[in-house]
């Protein structure tokens, strides 16, 4: 048999019989989307975190997406699993917080800054009228940008909104996967709707930098090469994007 049948079998023995052997044998077939996911989400950590602890958590994310998978739905397994990972990672990142609570809320000052003056002026606010809100210059709030760029990356990732089955729907699923699921809802499709226009109201290069990154799987550093800029400014550029997303979506986010 080819490997994509041996996979096939393996998920119809696992899922019809409940297979031990089967379900060891695709999670030794999936483990490099564990690898894949706690390489980018190391992105920006510090030198403390272990990668090998990253991969440890998000084991946790790929059994769990064994588990819960339905091949009938028609829902490409990578693209259900990586979620289910990577929010694995995220939530014992979370539960240890090693985020400093000052950093957490200066990524709030910005949001809140986003909404407001979004709010009263009906367009996207620039840089220079974020930091006026703020009481800073431009430099300080790039540099709050770099400081923050942990929990933009992580940003993206949250659960904003309950889908078909109880089952999360995050910001960076509406670009990471554009197919709608199987009889989806008409609530699921207008907030899905919601999403992709906040995200279009963005600058070209924030918008750019999103897609590469969460669509296209371009690694901070290769975008960064793409556009002729610095890694550290292509954070700045993601961090500023999805705290604007989030100013946006507030209502939505809670």
């Amino acid at each position: 048999m080819s490997d994509d049948e041996v996979i096939e079998s393996a998920w119809r023995r696992f899922k019809h019989d409940g297979d031990l052997e089967a379900r060891n044998r695709l999670l030794e077939h999936y483990a490099s989307l564990v690898r894949f996911v706690a390489s980018r989400v190391a992105v920006g950590l510090p030198a403390s975190v272990d990668p090998n602890d990253l991969a440890s958590y998000g084991t946790f994310g790929l059994i769990d997406a064994l588990e819960k998978f339905e091949p009938e739905r028609g829902i490409k397994f990578e693209t259900y699993a990586i979620t289910r990972i990577k929010g694995a990672i995220i939530d014992e990142l979370r539960a240890i917080d090693w985020v400093p609570r000052s950093v957490r809320a200066k990524a709030k000052s910005v949001e809140q800054a986003y909404a407001a003056l979004e709010a009263r002026l009906h367009r996207p606010p620039t840089d220079a009228e974020v930091a006026s809100e703020l009481g800073m210059s431009e430099d300080e709030l790039l540099a709050i940008y770099s400081k923050i760029s942990f929990l933009g990356l992580v940003g993206l990732d949250e659960v904003v909104m309950s889908g078909e089955r109880g089952e999360g729907m995050t910001l960076g699923d509406t670009l990471a996967d554009r197919r709608q699921s199987a009889g989806g809802a008409f609530e699921e499709q207008e907030r899905r709707r919601m999403l992709a226009d906040s995200i279009n109201q963005l600058a070209d290069r924030e918008k750019t930098v999103l897609v590469l990154y969460y669509y296209e799987g371009f690694t901070l550093a290769e975008i960064g090469r793409i556009l002729g800029v610095t890694e550290s400014r292509i954070c700045q550029i993601h961090s500023k994007a999805v705290l604007a997303l989030r100013g946006k979506l507030g209502d939505l986010i809670g």
